[in-house]
């Protein structure tokens, strides 16, 4: 970089020249920071829609916005230089764990304990004594720094929301994931214990920006010729096609309703997670036998966190849209005195090796002792990947034994217990004619050295596996007390009906049912629907083999998932929610029929039965807006997999512990692999579309809904999501306009 002359360099002075409106300054960072998405770090990942920011705007308008907002095909260079020192610094306070020198001062926060050490870095202001000098004068306040910032630079009052919204877009990731740790992490949150603020992160860059380039008021020119020169008319075209042939195919099979729900008692419910993956399985169990299935978002309608009495790890296990109201522990079937011993035993000799492993000098030690061992594993792990996980798992239990767990429920008081169960059961249907067995399943699962192996978990547990709350909700309605207030408002379970909590591996088809005191006949039923559960496993191992491209014999479908879900170097264990495209809020009868390909979110839903339509509201509001960010997080990766999504898994790198980065300088990733939406490098997988909801209830029922919701009018307003209704007074089809009236389908 050439060499400021002294004219160029930045003054001296403390503050020079306050800002002459602090309104219209507080203003442009609030708005700014509004176009910004939250990104979730690796522990727990969610969807999310990267350019929420722009749900104000109709589809196609957000759409160029976020063209020339973030797909940066040719920012100034000096905009490059202060990317780069901006991700250094970043990476060294928000590091957990993976560094062996941390950064000193993080306890001050960002902007404090950056500025105490700024003045070492050399790259940053080059040995200028008027640099330095301006450096120490400045004041501590972000907000005063940033007034400081935009006088330096010249930026007009009424370009500042403009040139802040363009310090975080320019450098996206990083400012997502401060989106995230601001506004949507727990302030108490013990794995996060240093803190950033918004103000403090564009301060920051305002700093290195007055220090790197002067002349960076220019950038706001760049920006406007960025988005004069964008068009995306033709990437419009094609995603509304799209959706066009999707929807005449959706609902020339929804021409009326399958066969109505049997008055004879099923042999077994299971109530499923909404989630596209369960589509298949519940229909490979639907013809084993007697079955009826449900959908239901994994949490099951319980707002909590869950705690291991052993470990002593805790975690919210509900969507993000919530914040949990009670804390649930879960404990070992008998003492926990042994188990709690058998994991401080593990964890200790894992924080030995990392220690060793990561620390100067010692690696090269490590490797003389453990050279061939290392060697001999992984060898196994690279040519037998189920053989080295079964080793590894029998070691693991010699360690810290396994253990079953059981919710301890008391902290939830009986009428709160009793709305649970009440509004699980109302809201997709379930309040009569029980089957002897009932089983809530959760969903999660099992893959080798992949870094975003909480984005296949359950969306609705927060990116984590949906046993724990299936085993609560089971629990609860298990309960006699519960049952004596179930029965006073119409719902009566017979005392024979079993509710039981069972987990769905996504990646293996295995389901794993939790059971505990069985009678004789109970057993008996378990192990009848155990045997089901696993034909339902290979017939759909099977199916989604083919949709990885694999075509074998039956024989072979279930090895070759196992395999997918075990070998560390395989980069598409399974497909997740790829291919999304729809979401239907309904009985189960309108869609038993039809082969919707692992494609539909499926929301079990009566109409009837909700005469208020509360249900039907809490159900548009909330698992359906997570749908829609699953949704747009697939379109947006797919559509530009570099500028939305977390380019390719071979040549990522973990950063701080949190996050992903091509390379060791890259913008924070903050999207889906490249091989989560794509066949190969360049044969695209996913199909980019808006998300279409069909609800199977009256027209009357969904325009309140509407109204009274902001977000609703504007997702259906805007054009980001299509809703169709299936009146079932008529049996007509109607699609929603933008401006909220209803036309008639053919």
């Amino acid at each position: 970089m050439k060499a400021t002359n002294q004219s160029e360099r930045p003054r001296v002075s403390a503050v020079a020249t306050p800002v002459n409106d602090s309104h219209s300054l507080k203003t442009a960072i609030t708005s700014s920071w509004a176009k910004i998405s939250p990104c979730w770090p690796l522990k727990n990942i969610i969807a999310v829609n990267p350019i929420s920011g722009f749900e104000d705007l109709f589809f196609e308008d957000a759409l160029q916005q976020a063209q020339a907002y973030f797909r940066q095909k040719n920012l100034p260079e000096a905009m490059y230089d202060i990317n780069r020192e901006s991700i250094k610094w970043l990476q060294a306070f928000f590091d957990h764990g993976q560094s062996t020198i941390q950064m000193p001062n993080r306890h001050h926060g960002f902007l404090k304990s950056a500025l105490k050490l700024i003045r070492f870095d050399d790259r940053i202001h080059q040995n200028d004594p008027q640099k330095i000098q301006w450096l120490q004068n400045l004041p501590h306040e972000a907000e005063t720094i940033i007034a400081e910032a935009f006088f330096h630079l010249g930026v007009p009052v009424k370009k500042y929301q403009q040139f802040l919204t363009l310090m975080l877009t320019t450098l996206p990731g990083w400012a997502a994931y401060i989106q995230y740790r601001t506004s949507w992490a727990d302030a108490d949150d013990v794995a996060n214990p240093y803190t950033i603020t918004q103000h403090e992160y564009l301060a920051f860059r305002l700093i290195l920006t007055c220090l790197l380039w002067p002349e960076a008021k220019t950038l706001i020119s760049w920006y406007r010729s960025a988005l004069e020169q964008t068009d995306i008319q033709e990437i419009y075209h094609q995603i509304t096609a799209r959706e066009k042939i999707y929807q005449n195919d959706l609902l020339g099979k929804i021409s009326q309703l399958s066969q109505p729900r049997s008055p004879n008692r099923p042999t077994a419910q299971l109530v499923f997670c909404i989630d596209v993956r369960s589509e298949p399985f519940r229909r490979a169990l639907e013809t084993q036998g007697n079955y009826e299935t449900y959908g239901f978002a994994g949490f099951f309608g319980l707002p909590v966190a869950i705690e291991n009495a052993v470990t002593g790890e805790s975690h919210a296990s509900c969507p993000v849209l919530l914040k949990p109201t009670q804390t649930i522990t879960e404990h070992p079937k008998c003492t926990h005195n042994s188990y709690q011993k058998g994991y401080l035993r593990f964890r200790m000799l894992k924080k030995l090796y990392q220690s060793v492993k990561y620390t100067f000098t010692t690696p090269f030690n490590l490797v003389e002792v453990m050279g061939i061992g290392n060697g001999v594993w992984m060898g196994l792990k690279s040519f037998l990947p189920i053989i080295a996980t079964k080793i590894q798992s029998i070691i693991k239990k010699f360690i810290a034994p396994s253990y079953e767990l059981i919710p301890d429920i008391q902290s939830i008081q009986l009428e709160q217990q009793v709305s649970y169960g009440a509004s699980a059961l109302k809201m997709i249907g379930l309040s009569e004619n029980f089957a002897p067995i009932v089983v809530f399943c959760g969903h999660s699962s099992t893959t080798q050295n992949n870094a975003y192996a909480t984005a296949l978990n359950c969306g609705a547990c927060g990116g984590h596996n949906g046993a724990p709350n299936a085993r609560i909700l089971a629990t609860i309605l298990n309960a006699k007390a519960v049952r004596r207030k179930l029965a006073e408002q119409g719902i009566i379970i017979p005392d024979d009906t079993l509710f039981v909590a069972a987990e769905h591996n996504t990646t293996t088809d295995e389901v794993e049912i939790f059971t505990t005191n069985l009678s004789a006949r109970q057993t008996k039923q378990i192990i009848a629907l155990k045997q089901d559960l696993q034909n339902s496993k290979v017939e759909n191992s099977l199916w989604r083999v083919c949709q990885m491209d694999k075509k074998l014999p039956k024989k072979q479908a279930n090895k070759a998932t196992a395999l997918r879900s075990q070998d560390w170097a395989q980069v598409r264990p399974e497909w997740g929610l790829a291919k999304n495209a729809a979401f239907i809020v309904a009985p189960r009868s309108l869609t038993k029929e039809i082969n919707l390909e692992g494609r539909v979110f499926l929301h079990s839903y009566e109409w009837q039965k909700d005469k208020e339509g509360s249900y039907l509201a809490t159900i548009l509001t909330a698992p359906m807006i997570v749908a829609q960010w699953i949704n747009s997080q697939y379109l947006f990766s797919t559509l530009d997999n570099v500028a939305f999504g977390s380019g390719s898994k071979v040549t990522k790198n973990i950063t701080g512990k949190i996050g992903i980065m091509q390379g060791n300088a890259s913008d924070l990733m903050h999207g889906l692999p490249l091989q989560s939406v794509y066949e190969s490098d360049i044969k695209v997988y996913h199909v980019s579309m808006r998300l279409t909801v069909l609800v199977y209830a009256p027209k009357t029922y969904i325009d309140p809904i509407i109204k009274q919701h902001t977000i609703l009018q504007k997702l259906f307003g805007n054009g980001w999501v299509h809703l169709i209704c299936f009146d079932p007074k008529d049996q007509q089809k109607f699609s929603l306009q933008r401006d909220f009236s209803w036309v008639k389908l053919k």
